[in-house]
């Protein structure tokens, strides 16, 4: 199925894009995060009942603590003896990555050793939706589905479950917001060839969704 529009990167922009994702992703010296807070917050049906989409942020940054307990509620390790995952995917194929645009930066999150690996160093957030508050908001994450990681599937299973696990991710960023008071919303309203180009995807790799977080503005 190639008329995907919206949803997946077109064929002009492919034959547009890098090799290797190396390329981009090698260029920064890593970003040490602290390590994350694995415990607290609020109850699950406390956080289920707050859960709702925001579109009006502040600009204040997010503390690095917070991006930190952020990235790692979101699909960070929990497991480390097998490397589990704070969210479930198919196959255990892992095969979502999270880019995070800030005003310093785009970066690559490694959730082992929990870091963030310098990616460009301009700021690329308006890239990353149509919508203004994307140009503003603190953070924005980037859902990237590595395809080459996904095996033993039809390419329209592939296709399925990249998206069904990045979605459970996106819950998992929202449970977190909602616990600790921040603002956010999952987008799809992205203009794919331009941010993989300037992300620097090859062609293996599709951009699912993107997601906003900061804090909202209707709360001090």
């Amino acid at each position: 199925m190639k008329d995907t529009h919206a949803m997946f990167v077109t064929e002009w922009a492919l034959d547009r894009l890098p090799h290797s994702a190396s390329e981009a992703a090698g260029k920064g010296a890593p970003v040490e995060l602290p390590a994350p807070r694995t415990s607290g917050g609020h109850p699950l049906l406390d956080a289920l009942q707050s859960r709702q989409s925001c579109r009006d942020f502040r600009p204040d940054p997010l503390p690095e603590q917070v991006l930190s307990d952020l990235l790692w509620c979101a699909f960070g390790v929990n497991r480390p003896a097998i490397h589990g995952r704070t969210a479930p995917s198919a196959q255990n194929w892992q095969e979502v990555d999270l880019y995070v645009a800030r005003a310093d930066g785009l970066f690559l999150f490694e959730p082992a050793p929990h870091r963030l690996i310098n990616v460009a160093a301009r700021d690329i957030r308006a890239m990353t939706g149509l919508q203004p508050f994307a140009g503003t908001v603190p953070v924005n994450l980037v859902y990237v589905a590595d395809f080459g990681r996904a095996t033993d599937a039809t390419e329209e299973e592939m296709r399925l479950y990249c998206v069904a696990n990045a979605a459970v991710i996106a819950q998992n960023v929202y449970l977190f917001c909602a616990s600790q008071g921040l603002g956010t919303v999952v987008r799809g309203a992205i203009d794919r060839p331009l941010l993989g180009v300037t992300v620097g995807l090859d062609r293996r790799q599709q951009i699912i969704l993107a997601q906003s977080v900061g804090y909202p503005a209707n709360r001090h």
